[in-house]
């Protein structure tokens, strides 16, 4: 069985259990799409790349709010769109910071939050439990790859030092 086909079974199974789930805990199913989305789309599969996904995602959602409350703040639109320029820039520049680094995660982030018109107590915990079930779909197929194979799974390289 190939990589994709083992991953792709997970991720399949592991998706129908977050669209369950998110609904029966009151989430918002497709910001946790967006959270998976982002563990999968950041180079780093590991562990400490899920913790940088997320961590970029979270930043995202502050900047989200803070976008949508200083815009009502400013009176004339030219100025919210001048904010949202200087946010932006501040958004890419902040991934000199180590566990900021993923600054797709960043704009899903914020992304999610205006979808949701900023009500981050939903999107936060469903960006975190979609990003945790994007590793759990990536972990898990490797899992069943190296099953299939007849082998041993490879252990997280993160949790080895490397």
């Amino acid at each position: 069985m190939s990589a994709l086909v083992a991953i792709a079974i997970t991720t399949g199974l592991l998706s129908a259990l977050w669209g369950w789930l998110s609904i029966a805990l009151g989430l918002l199913t497709w910001a946790g799409f967006l959270g998976c989305t982002s563990y999968f789309a950041s180079s780093d599969d590991s562990l400490k790349g899920l913790g940088v996904s997320l961590a970029s995602n979270l930043s995202g959602v502050l900047w989200g709010l803070s976008l949508i409350h200083g815009s009502q703040w400013l009176e004339h639109p030219m100025l919210g769109y001048l904010l949202t320029g200087v946010v932006a820039f501040i958004m890419c520049v902040q991934s000199r910071q180590r566990w900021l680094t993923f600054i797709p995660g960043t704009f899903i982030g914020c992304c999610a939050t205006f979808a949701a018109e900023g009500h981050w107590q939903l999107v936060v915990p469903s960006l975190l439990l979609g990003g945790l079930f994007g590793y759990l779909m990536k972990r898990s197929g490797l899992w069943l790859k190296a099953r299939a194979d007849g082998r041993a799974p490879a252990a997280d390289p993160a949790r080895q030092g490397g």
